[in-house]
């Protein structure tokens, strides 16, 4: 190795994000990263995300297209023709690209999540050893060789499996010629099946094992002595700042939907189904999806439930001896000779007093709000909106709205 390739080496490891120990990170590691780096898809901080969306992207459905327009099954010659497969579009064109594009959102915010438990005092010094540890731990298990090499064989394998055994079409389609279980996959299907799947089944799978490794590193963060901060406005004890997991990991969440309406709309388009059939699917998966989000945030439940309780008394206590010396001083006239009630800060005493017992008495146990709630549920329907055009047709739609305006 000559000297220039050693200092170029050398020069990554020190600016590499993925070796600083106290840099948290979901996405930084890992075979398929090291991949991205030496084909020159991505920088250390995964820069380049436009680029690397759109590569893979077009590896997945430019071959497609070819095959579909030499086999003569791009606008026809079968019933469901490759441009008239609204799958096609949302898996490879939508969804792919943005579960590729959240890696750069989720290691920027999440990075900046975990850095406020040190922040806010909420790990202390004696503790930051062991905390240290849990994101060591986590970045050990994300850059797993083993483990992604799990995750391909089973897209490869199992993946393949459920799709062929789910796949049988009554009518002739672009990826397979014939008609239920006598169908063979065409050239294009082949392409379809081994590759351009694989590969989104790969990149979902990934995700989902990202976010076990959350829920790992959380529940470890769980069992150190934290030390909340309970009179903090958020009235979370100061974990307010972990909803900001749940919009980090909505772009991986609202892709898919986007693959879900994908499924509904061919379905609705091609075997004459109806949206309000699906409507057990799309309340189940919504809900599936937002509940993968919340439920690590249930984790300091129980610990924010003790340390409130032990505010509450210890705070009860002084507000008690506080009020007491307030009505034997105002109430009952012993307040010094001349001291006019007037001006006294006594009384705003009195009510902060009352408004910091109320940030305790109100504390959430779970570090999210309604609002966050509730614009996560939107956010995952947005995709799943469009499809409600073919129930009311969109000229009727547009009349509706113009004469309510007007």
């Amino acid at each position: 190795m000559s000297n220039m390739q050693q200092a170029e080496l050398l020069n990554t490891k020190v600016t590499d994000p993925a070796c600083d120990d106290a840099n948290f990170t979901l996405v930084l590691g890992g075979p398929l990263y090291q991949l991205y780096l030496r084909t020159k898809l991505a920088r250390p901080a995964l820069e380049l995300v436009t680029r690397r969306a759109a590569s893979i992207a077009l590896i997945c459905w430019i071959p497609l297209l070819i095959l579909t327009l030499f086999d003569g099954y791009a606008l026809g010659g079968v019933k469901l023709p490759f441009l008239l497969d609204l799958g096609v579009y949302t898996r490879f064109l939508a969804a792919l690209p943005l579960m590729i594009a959240a890696e750069w959102i989720v290691y920027h915010r999440l990075n900046s999540i975990v850095q406020q438990f040190v922040d806010r005092g909420i790990v202390r010094t004696e503790d930051r050893p062991r905390f240290n540890e849990l994101i060591a731990s986590a970045k050990r298990l994300q850059s797993s060789s083993i483990a992604e090499a799990i995750l391909f064989v089973a897209a490869i394998t199992i993946g393949h499996w459920a799709w062929w055994q789910n796949v049988i079409s009554v009518v002739p389609t672009w990826f397979a010629s014939g008609i239920g279980p006598d169908q063979r996959l065409t050239r294009a299907g082949y392409w379809y099946a081994f590759v351009s799947l694989p590969i989104l089944r790969f990149i979902l799978l990934r995700w989902y094992f990202r976010v076990f490794v959350w829920y790992r590193f959380l529940w470890g963060v769980r069992t150190l002595p934290l030390h909340f901060n309970l009179f903090h406005p958020d009235r979370a004890g100061g974990l307010g700042f972990l909803a900001g997991s749940v919009s980090a990991f909505a772009p991986v969440l609202v892709a898919q939907t986007i693959l879900l309406s994908g499924i509904i709309g061919d379905r609705i388009l091609h075997a004459g189904a109806t949206l309000p059939t699906f409507k057990m699917e799309i309340v189940g998966v919504v809900a599936f999806l937002m509940l993968l989000v919340l439920t690590p945030l249930t984790f300091f439940l129980f610990r924010l439930e003790e340390a409130g309780r032990k505010a509450k008394r210890e705070y009860g206590l002084l507000a008690s001896s506080y009020v007491e010396d307030f009505r034997y001083k105002w109430i009952r006239g012993q307040r010094p000779e001349g001291e006019p009630l007037l001006g006294t800060s006594d009384i705003q005493s009195l009510a902060d007093l009352g408004n910091a017992y109320n940030v305790v008495s109100d504390i959430r146990l779970v570090p999210i709000s309604k609002r966050v709630v509730l614009r996560l549920a939107v956010i995952l329907i947005v995709p799943i909106l469009p499809l409600t055009l073919t129930m009311v047709p969109l000229d009727k739609i547009v009349d509706r709205v113009i004469k309510l305006v007007f």
